[in-house]
């Protein structure tokens, strides 16, 4: 069933089709201005409808086709109906494998933009995948602790230090405590830099 093959996208279009915009044997003229009147009142839908009729069209759930220099769609299993007394004013679609104009959607152009439209969604969601596996494997590795790199805390005779007075272990105390400070410091610099670097921003 076209339906069920449909894009998820273009599935409110479909039943708009089936319930609106379509007479009692699922035909109308294919003019999207007044098809997105009929389905999405009050809204800027023109060039959604279009997209979505093409791609309705190739999940199988209508034809489209010319009749009398003017282009119909038809519902390939219009809702069952009650259609005595009632007809359509529109003949069924011909025989499938007749040549067809499509002239009143310039249907090559909008399926040129529906496959860009479709083909752009997707960079968009392998860029998306790309940028979260990137920040997945740099996150893998934790940080080295700074206290493996700094400077010793005592003396050379007291490398661990000690607890009496010695002078040789205060000064190598504070070289080791100015040294983590200036670590700190910088790591809370970069990460700064790294976060005003963003689009945008202008060069000093």
């Amino acid at each position: 069933m076209g339906y069920l093959r449909a894009p998820h996208e273009a599935k409110p279009t479909a039943l708009g089709l089936w319930t609106k915009a379509t007479d009692v044997e699922g035909r109308c003229l294919l003019v999207p201005e007044l098809i997105a009147a009929a389905i999405y009142p009050g809204e800027a839908a023109t060039e959604q409808v279009i997209l979505h009729v093409l791609m309705l069209e190739e999940s199988g759930f209508l034809r489209r086709y010319e009749h009398e220099g003017a282009e119909v769609l038809a519902l390939c299993r219009p809702l069952k109906a009650d259609t005595r007394g009632a007809t359509s004013e529109i003949p069924p679609p011909p025989p499938l494998g007749v040549p067809r104009n499509f002239a009143a959607m310039e249907g090559e152009g909008a399926r040129e933009r529906a496959e860009a439209r479709v083909r752009a969604e997707q960079a968009e969601r392998d860029g998306e995948w790309a940028a979260w596996r990137e920040r997945a494997e740099r996150s893998a590795l934790p940080r080295r602790p700074l206290l493996l790199d700094a400077p010793p805390i005592g003396c050379v005779d007291h490398p661990n230090g000690r607890r009496e007075n010695c002078g040789p272990c205060g000064t190598a105390r504070r070289q080791h405590d100015r040294w983590l400070a200036q670590q700190r410091y910088t790591d809370q610099v970069a990460e700064w830099e790294q976060q005003s670097d963003g689009p945008g921003d202008e060069p000093w």
